[in-house]
């Protein structure tokens, strides 16, 4: 069966979003704020929503529609990406917006919800299409789900799907319970387990570049490809999180869920076709086929760091231990690289490099293939042996493609050095790209669960990182270990040097 292109499926071209209303928790939190509601916006101002949608949203706080409206306004106007606000647009769009107060641990909340769903479906016209946003702290995903269930919110005459935001549990066991508690109120098929990052364009232009260009994919596979290396670093330190985040950590936030799942996409063999199971089934055992570490394995192939206080810029830069409410002894890693090995066919003996990091030298995510060096030196000490071919895909800030390959230098002699092809974006396209939450909105409101992350998924991500999570937790680190500025600690330039690789600076 010939492959499809995804970008050629017309469910991606121009989806109008079906009358529904969605109900988000947790409304008068900043992800509401800065991605959710500019999201829904932007679909309005493309005219991808219907006029009858609507919004609920729930918090604790009180307010009135109009209080909550004038709110969004002001958040939706500040927040919104490379895009016009329109008076006139919002304001047919701000009528569809709701709000209530209530607390989630109260069943009250819940009835008061299903009656206030009611009237707004007779207003609406929404059809009993419900749209559940769980955009609250982790504790309260199960009350809430509870409380939709008793209220008998999870069913009606039309659709009903709950989206979750990350983390999905905080090891195996709590994402397995979690999942129970889910699945007592939903059908696996209409939970939505959010991961921002599947909704790039980039890691979504992965599929396309690999199964819709006949020159890329004879070469995906061990016979060429040297090693991977999967970089997201972020210049900024912990800003204000450092209670939340020092019970996480890198390993736990970044690597489990976001980096795993890219890896994933890299790396997994084709579907048959582009329909939603079809992909998550081979992005699943691609995540099932990862090697689980041993505990010699996480000591040698894996590396925690945390970053120490430098001055740069003539500013001083604070330590993850004077960051405010972080324990000063805190043994949380703000950086962590791993060796990962996947063991299939295609991969078996390549390493897939993963690292991610606070106050590294920049903010980058990016992909670099590296692929053998040719057979035989043909051009002697004239070439540069020295430099690989590499695939570079930047997932941000700036989406594109880059493939570096040597060329021969002007002039006489046969000298050869480094040039890039680069694919860009927004020169290429000329035209802007949907934020990862318009995408991924999107495709939950007209069914497409392509790009979430399914239980099977969740529990195969855990099950790589717990054993790693569990040596660390035993073991006391010298941290500080880096300082801040820096990419990270000279041990994880180490775990590279070993297999005779370096970290490519991006």
């Amino acid at each position: 069966m010939a492959l499809e292109n995804p970008f050629q499926d017309p469910r991606r071209f121009e989806r109008r979003i079906p009358e529904c209303a969605v109900v988000i928790f947790g409304a008068n939190g900043d992800l509401t704020k800065r991605k959710l509601l500019p999201a829904l916006y932007r679909l309005a101002y493309e005219r991808r929503l219907s006029p009858d949608f609507a919004v609920v949203g729930i918090s604790r706080t009180p307010m009135t529609d109009e209080q909550f409206r004038d709110r969004m306004c002001t958040s939706v106007s500040k927040y919104l990406e490379d895009s016009p606000f329109d008076k006139e647009v919002w304001s047919g769009f701000a009528q569809g917006l709701y709000y209530m107060s209530g607390d989630v641990a109260a069943p009250e909340t819940f009835s008061t919800l299903a009656a206030r769903l009611k009237t707004i479906e007779e207003h609406r016209h929404t059809n009993g299409n419900v749209l559940f946003y769980l955009s609250t702290q982790p504790s309260h995903y199960e009350p809430v789900v509870k409380g939709i269930g008793e209220a008998g919110l999870a069913a009606g005459k039309g659709w009903r799907r709950i989206v979750i935001e990350k983390p999905f549990g905080h090891d195996l066991e709590s994402a397995r319970a979690l999942s129970d508690k889910l699945h007592e109120v939903f059908r696996e098929s209409d939970v939505y387990r959010i991961d921002h990052y599947l909704g790039k364009e980039t890691v979504q232009n992965i599929l396309a570049f690999r199964f819709g260009n006949g020159i890329f994919e004879p070469l995906w596979n061990r016979r060429y490809v040297n090693s991977v290396q999967i970089t997201a670093a972020e210049s900024i330190g912990v800003e204000g999180r450092g209670g939340y985040y020092q019970e996480a950590g890198a390993l736990r936030d970044m690597i489990q869920n976001h980096l795993l799942q890219i890896m994933a996409t890299i790396a997994m063999e084709p579907s048959a076709t582009f329909q939603p199971d079809a992909v998550r089934d081979e992005r699943a055992k691609l995540l099932r086929s990862i090697r689980i570490m041993k505990q010699a394995e996480v000591l040698a192939d894996s590396v925690a760091g945390q970053y120490g206080p430098a001055r740069i810029g003539g500013a001083d830069l604070l330590g993850f231990r004077q960051e405010p409410g972080v324990d000063p002894c805190a043994q949380t890693d703000t950086y962590a690289a791993v060796t990962f090995f996947v063991d299939n066919w295609r991969w078996a003996g390549v390493p897939f490099y993963i690292r991610t990091g606070k106050r590294l030298p920049k903010r980058v995510t990016e992909i670099a293939i590296q692929f053998n060096a040719a057979p035989h030196a043909v051009f002697g000490d004239n070439g540069d042996g020295t430099t690989p071919n590499l695939l570079i895909l930047r997932i941000q800030p700036e989406e594109g493609i880059s493939l570096r390959f040597l060329s021969k230098r002007p002039g006489a002699g046969m000298n050869l050095r480094p040039v890039s092809m680069d694919f860009n974006y927004g020169s290429s396209f000329g035209e802007r790209s949907p934020t990862a939450y318009e995408t991924l909105l999107l495709d939950a409101m007209v069914g497409d669960a392509t790009l979430y992350t399914r239980q099977d998924m969740v529990e195969a991500s855990w099950a790589v990182v717990e054993p790693i999570m569990q040596v660390w937790d035993t073991h006391k680190f010298d941290f500080p270990n880096y300082a801040a500025g820096t990419w990270g600690p000279k041990a994880a330039d180490e775990m590279l040097a070993r297999r005779g690789h370096s970290w490519r600076k991006p």
